[in-house]
């Protein structure tokens, strides 16, 4: 739109006509006067037009929320007694002059404001394209999007090289959780898990390399922690000496996009009433067998001897090494092997144990990774002993078949991150157009969230 002023730079122009587009937010009278508050993607202003602009005064009576606007108006300070320091654009408003309706909008079917805004999840996904222009959900999702970019930044600092993985692929790589089967023309395919063959096939080309993917889970789970469709931040490297090299790397990452939350989204934590997670100099680092033991002494729950560690679990140690360190997270490491991936580097002092770890965060688990076999003979042993298809994984094993440096990686869900960073109740609400097994954009059937 020509000559159009974003309303963050109106500072700029005080004492001068501008041009402004947006969208009301909230109109009231005042004698004879009309306020809205207008906002476009940069902000937010108070507008006050004046009973002398009678073609305006006439239109801002008709206006409505959410109605969609070009108005032109002279930039003033506010009188000092009118200032708000606590909001953006408290120390000036527009004085209307002229509006033009470029689109009305229907009655809303509840109220929009900030103070006002207090919807059950159910009615807020059953109209998310309308309250995605609230700031509270614009807010979850402007802190997801610099989640998502600081990773990318981060591994390029790093020299990770970004590549794309399919989001269809002949066999699943991680066992466990169901897969979606296509129908692709006459053959049978999946959607991914994981791109995790594909990056290790990417590594063993360019060394380093990560990818910001859509992956799907066919789990049937309505549970507040679960989604069929997640956004999957990966990343795998080569030459390292163990799997503590990868858990450093996926450490300063988390580091990073904290530190870049932090300083980018003050006023959409502020929003959210939200707290950055406490990451200490360097991470409490526990073995599952340690996990298991530190539970049991404390809480007298003896979960000793189990292949994994359960949400209880979770919230336990997370429990725990805050008390003990201060920190939100700790990592945990030596699985039980067969109850991994068959691409997992064992132990070799215990091969029973593998060397794959979890981070995980205030009680949920954010990110996994860990260090990966590059031999190909022992991956082709472990392909047998998984009573795995290799022809189905031909060009995954081809690689390692001509040479592979000691490797490994991690990835984590930006939703989980987002939820868990921003102490959401349910994933869905970091998720902007959220599936699972009771939803694709509406509800299949009744729903348990």
């Amino acid at each position: 739109m020509r000559n159009r002023v974003f309303i963050k730079n109106l500072k700029e122009h005080i004492g001068k006509e501008v041009v402004l587009a947006g969208w009301v937010n909230i109109r009231r009278d005042q004698g004879k006067m009309v306020f809205f508050d207008f906002r476009d993607m940069t902000g937010i202003v108070q507008c006050v037009v004046l009973p002398s602009h009678t073609e305006a005064i006439e239109k801002a009576k008709e206006i409505r929320p959410e109605w969609v606007l070009k108005v032109s108006g002279i930039v003033n300070k506010r009188p000092e007694k009118n200032i708000n320091p606590d909001v953006q654009n408290g120390d000036i408003e527009l004085e209307v002059v002229s509006i033009e309706v470029l689109s009305p909008a229907h009655e809303l079917p509840f109220d929009m404001s900030l103070e006002g805004y207090n919807l059950e999840l159910t009615t807020e996904l059953d109209n998310r394209a309308l309250v995605l222009r609230h700031p509270k959900i614009q807010a979850v999702f402007k802190v997801q999007e610099t989640i998502i970019d600081s990773f990318r930044e981060f591994m390029k600092k790093n020299m990770f090289f970004e590549f794309q993985a399919p989001a269809i692929t002949p066999a699943t790589a991680e066992g466990g959780a169901e897969v979606f089967q296509v129908s692709y023309f006459d053959k049978k395919a999946y959607l991914t898990q994981s791109p995790q063959l594909y990056k290790q096939i990417v590594m063993s080309a360019f060394e380093r390399c990560f990818s910001v993917n859509k992956i799907f889970r066919a789990e049937p789970s309505s549970t507040t922690r679960h989604l069929t469709e997640i956004v999957s931040l990966d990343a795998e490297m080569s030459f390292i000496d163990s799997w503590e090299d990868v858990r450093d790397m996926a450490e300063e990452t988390v580091r990073f996009i904290l530190k870049q939350v932090e300083e980018k989204n003050k006023e959409h934590l502020k929003i959210l009433g939200a707290t950055i997670p406490v990451m200490i100099e360097k991470t409490p680092t526990l073995s599952l067998r340690e996990v298991q033991q530190r539970i049991f002494e404390k809480f007298k729950r003896d979960v000793r001897g189990e292949k994994d560690t359960n949400p209880e679990d979770e919230r336990q140690i997370c429990e725990i090494i805050k008390e003990e360190t201060g920190s939100d997270f700790v990592f945990i490491y030596g699985y039980p092997t067969r109850k991994k991936p068959f691409y997992v580097y064992p132990n070799p002092e215990e091969p029973e144990y593998n060397e794959g770890m979890d981070l995980l965060c205030r009680g949920v688990e954010w990110l996994s990774g860990g260090r990966r076999i590059s031999d190909y003979d022992q991956l082709m042993k472990h392909v047998e002993e998984w009573k795995m298809d290799p022809e189905k994984i031909k060009m995954f094993l081809e690689a390692f078949k001509y040479g592979v440096p000691p490797e490994g990686g991690f990835a984590f869900g930006a939703e989980r991150m987002t939820m868990q960073l921003l102490g959401l109740k349910n994933i869905r609400e970091a998720s902007m157009f959220p599936r699972d097994m009771n939803r694709i954009d509406e509800r299949l059937g009744s729903d348990g969230y």
